[in-house]
Formats: C-alpha cells, structure tokens, sequence
C-alpha cells in the first residue's frame, strides 16, 4: 500500500465523521427537544460499534488484494489477476 492509498483511506474516514455529525444534527431535529442528546449519542455509538468491529475484524480493504478463488473460479486475487 503506498502514500495515495493511505491519504485516500484516512480522507475517507474524515469524510464519514464528518457526514455522520451531520447526520446526527439532522436526527436531532426531528424528535422533541429532550430526546436531542440521546438520538445524537445514538447515532456516534454507532459509529463507534462500527469502528471497533473494522479495526477487529479482517481489514481486507486497505490491507491488499484477497488472494483465494475468484468469483471466475480461478485462483488468483479479487481483482481476477
């Protein structure tokens, strides 16, 4: 994995906080205002589940290609190299 992929995967990322805050704002303004902290909390426990189950999970994504059999049924990686 090289520098590009890298900036890109962590650009990513920042992205997704970034919408998942927007997210959250929006949610929030949809229920009574008492219920605003708990749906915003909700929606980055969320998040936070997800990113733990990513980093200990397989992250097969920005690690490489799979190496294995192939959806054609040859061996090879993903991509059918």
């Amino acid at each position: 994995m090289n520098a590009a992929d890298t900036v890109w995967i962590l650009l990513s990322s920042a992205l997704v906080l970034l919408m998942m805050l927007g997210m959250a704002l929006f949610y929030g303004g949809l229920v009574r205002e008492k219920n605003v902290l708990s749906t915003i909390g909700q929606a980055f426990f969320i998040l936070a589940l997800i990113s733990v189950q990513w980093v200990l999970g397989d992250t097969v994504l920005p690690s490489g290609p799979i190496t294995g059999v192939s959806s054609a049924g040859s061996t090879g990686s993903a991509c059918g190299t």
